[in-house]
């Protein structure tokens, strides 16, 4: 039975899940990459606990994947921003979006990942399914898709 670290597996996907293994960790990774930067933007549309909202943040800071920018010196604000270490997690997300959109979306993708250039639909090897591009982060838009559920 696996303990709660990995530490003693030479394993590099033991050691990824060390930082990004918990439930909190990817949602904020999701949502950083949605355009979301400051604190209580996170807390609000994750409904997480603002002390561990707190943990999650430092120690993405820590381990290099976000980078906390002052936007505001009195009081003093900051704001959360995806480094290239964190860019580097994107196609962990669309890898694990489009497993979702597969296996657990009925009614559609909730959301749609569009290649910018063309309108395509960006898939899980991020390729744009219309002009075949590969597409970075960069090159997406984010669009509603039939499964997002809306509030009543």
């Amino acid at each position: 039975m696996l303990g709660r670290t990995y530490e003693g597996q030479n394993c590099s996907v033991a050691r990824a899940l060390e930082l990004v293994g918990e439930r909190w960790t990817l949602l904020i990774l999701r949502d950083a990459f949605l355009g979301v930067r400051r604190f209580g933007d996170f807390a609000d549309r994750l409904g997480i606990a603002r002390n561990v909202l707190q943990d999650r943040l430092e120690r993405l800071v820590d381990e290099g994947v976000l980078e906390k920018v002052p936007y505001c010196e009195r009081p003093p604000r900051y704001e959360y921003r995806l480094t290239e270490r964190g860019l580097d997690l994107w196609p962990v997300l669309v890898a694990l979006l489009k497993f979702g959109d597969r296996h657990y979306a009925p009614d559609g993708p909730p959301m749609l990942l569009l290649h910018k250039e063309c309108g395509g639909e960006v898939d899980d090897r991020r390729t744009c399914a219309r002009c075949g591009a590969l597409v970075e982060v960069g090159d997406v838009r984010i669009e509603p898709g039939p499964g997002l559920k809306r509030a009543a």
